[in-house]
């Protein structure tokens, strides 16, 4: 390996390199953990594999030699999780962290993870072993363990996750491994983040050297923010300023809690409407302010400011009209991670979510006449009346229902609203259908996480990795049945229970797909051959005790059927996470399109 790897140092010292790092390391797995060390990441989510036990070789090494600076080695005992769980601790923290798999079978273990850590705008460093390639005897490292050794060696490992990530490095004999590693956290972190990946050969890792030296990831540079253009933030303001109906689409700007109250103070001046798009993102906005109104409004708006979001509307559904003006603003205005993007736009600004709210404020401020305000405080009272009676009416329609057995879907999302305190971090997995969102009085930055992409899952990990952010949060996960078995929940309730990073876990189990009976219902009716056939396919009845399934596992499982006894369930629950065992609450419910 270069520079150092003989104990002489390699290459010319160039002026740069004079202020790069130098730590001690025995070989080359040393300078990797150090590299990670020097960039600030400190919890590396692992499941085994014999070639990344340097990993553990490394970190153990650094802490009996009483290092200031190292890795916490969380063990997970499946890469699902652990990218889900580096994917959640990523979006309370704002700090990148690191996974790593057992060669490609545990890079395909990541499975839908990969695709959520790609939409999510998170800065994650995948990490994964190389089976050894050199002949028994010939390097430390070498084929000399099993015949599995032939098995897991593939033409382009890195080829598994390369459509999801931002970059992607197989370490090789000449690299410096502490550049190429903080090269890696350089790429995640810059914005737009996102998830990168890079392998290591046993070989490799196992080199010995005499010293490492490398630029830490501050050094090679991280770009700072970006200011949006002024010229653009002072059309923008002016057509909002001028608009009868303005209204703000939100998604993901909330990513940055320094967002949050800025983007209030905005939308209370210009008297702007907020609405979500059409994917559920963060706490961008205060949910039940009174400003917050569904995405109906947008059908009325004729200006419209997108922040951060990558589908704002469902063309043909709630769109504003063809001549609305339509501002887009964000890191990347013009979602270059999705090839066919049809959207259009009037003006596109590509800046930081944060820095342009602050922008438009500062404008903003500076061209509002009597005649303006006066105009905006009667469009804000409108929205008011009609947020408070859409509240009510919301509410109204879950009370309802509580007496409904078996449990209607509105009580438990009503009852869910319920045990949330200014203290609650949700992990939302649900689809639009429950309707949670309607019912969570969310109001603290930093308090909400959405499932950032499509592949269901994603909380029984994001719940673990949110809990090593925050410990001393309530960390509650909530999720439908279906999406709850594609996250592989016994070893992230394993994990908890082992480390000490307890979470609730609250599951709608309606035994059903809606995708396999409502879905299928929509697009080929009621009275088709698969509604008639019964769905086969459709349903997962009976479904996995999830309740005996985190016994099993270390945690504290409860199914709940009596709708009066839901929400002293949900206390329980909440109760033991306190007192430090991760919880399960299974409600059960009326299967879709049956008669239970």
């Amino acid at each position: 390996m270069a520079d150092g790897a003989d104990g002489k140092g390699g290459g010319q010292q160039g002026p740069s390199k004079a202020n790069w790092l130098e730590v001690p390391a025995d070989d080359v797995g040393d300078a990797i953990v150090a590299s990670l060390a020097a960039a600030g990441v400190d919890h590396l989510f692992f499941t085994s594999g014999s070639e990344i036990g340097f990993f553990q070789e490394a970190t153990a090494k650094a802490r009996a030699r009483g290092h200031n600076k190292t890795l916490r080695l969380i063990t997970v005992p499946l890469e699902h999780i652990s990218l889900n769980a580096a994917l959640g601790f990523a979006a309370v923290t704002g700090r990148p962290a690191v996974t790593a798999a057992h060669v490609d079978c545990g890079t395909l273990h990541y499975g839908g993870a990969i695709h959520t850590a790609w939409r999510s705008g998170l800065p994650v460093i995948m990490t994964a072993g190389f089976p050894p390639t050199s002949y028994a005897g010939e390097l430390k490292g070498g084929r000399d363990e099993g015949g599995h050794l032939w098995m897991q060696e593939t033409y382009d490992q890195n080829g598994i996750v390369r459509n999801y990530t931002k970059w992607d490095h197989k370490l090789a004999w000449q690299d410096n491994a502490g550049l190429v590693m903080s090269r890696a956290v350089q790429v995640a972190r810059s914005a737009p983040a996102g998830p990168v990946y890079l392998s290591f050969p046993k070989e490799l890792v196992m080199l010995p050297m005499n010293g490492a030296k490398f630029p830490s990831a501050d050094q090679l540079g991280i770009p700072r923010a970006v200011a949006p253009d002024p010229h653009a933030v002072t059309e923008i303001v002016e057509r909002l300023v001028r608009a009868q109906k303005p209204v703000a689409v939100v998604a993901n700007s909330g990513r940055d809690p320094a967002s949050v109250a800025p983007l209030i103070e905005l939308c209370e001046l210009l008297g702007l409407a907020v609405v979500d798009s059409v994917q559920r993102g963060y706490m961008s906005f205060p949910f039940r302010h009174p400003l917050y109104q569904p995405q109906s409004a947008l059908s009325d708006a004729d200006a419209v400011l997108i922040l951060e979001c990558e589908v704002p509307w469902v063309p043909n559904r709630n769109a504003p009209s063809a001549d609305a003006y339509i501002a887009y603003m964000g890191h990347d205005p013009v979602q270059m991670r999705i090839p066919t993007f049809e959207f259009t736009a009037d003006i596109r600004v590509a800046a930081d979510p944060t820095q342009s709210i602050l922008a438009l404020l500062a404008a903003a401020k500076g061209v509002l006449t009597d005649a303006d305000r006066s105009r905006i405080a009667e469009r804000a009272q409108t929205l008011h009346k009609s947020s408070v009676a859409r509240y009510a009416a919301t509410d109204k329609q879950a009370t309802d229902v509580a007496k409904k057995d078996p449990i209607d879907p509105l009580w438990l999302s009503y009852c869910v609203g319920q045990i949330v305190t200014d203290n609650t971090l949700i992990v939302d997995d649900t689809l639009p259908s429950p309707r949670l969102r309607d019912f969570l009085p969310m109001e603290r930055p930093g308090s909400y996480i959405g499932n950032p992409g499509s592949s269901g899952g994603f909380a029984p990990g994001a719940a673990l990795g949110a809990k090593f952010a925050a410990p001393e949060r309530d960390v509650i996960a909530v999720t439908g049945d279906g999406f709850y078995m594609f996250g592989t929940p016994a070893p992230a309730i394993w994990a908890a229970a082992h480390h000490g990073a307890p979470f609730l876990t609250i599951v709608y189990t309606n035994r059903s797909y809606s995708t396999g009976t409502t879905r299928v219902g929509n697009a080929y009716g009621r009275e088709g051959f698969a509604a008639k056939g019964g769905y086969e396919g459709g349903y997962i009845d009976p479904p996995i005790d999830f309740a005996k399934e985190a016994e099993a596992a270390g945690g504290y499982g409860e199914t709940v059927r009596d709708p009066d006894d839901l929400a002293a369930a949900l206390q329980r629950g909440l109760a033991q996470v306190r007192a430090g065992k991760p919880a399960v609450i299974s409600v059960w419910m009326k299967r879709l399109e049956a008669n239970d």
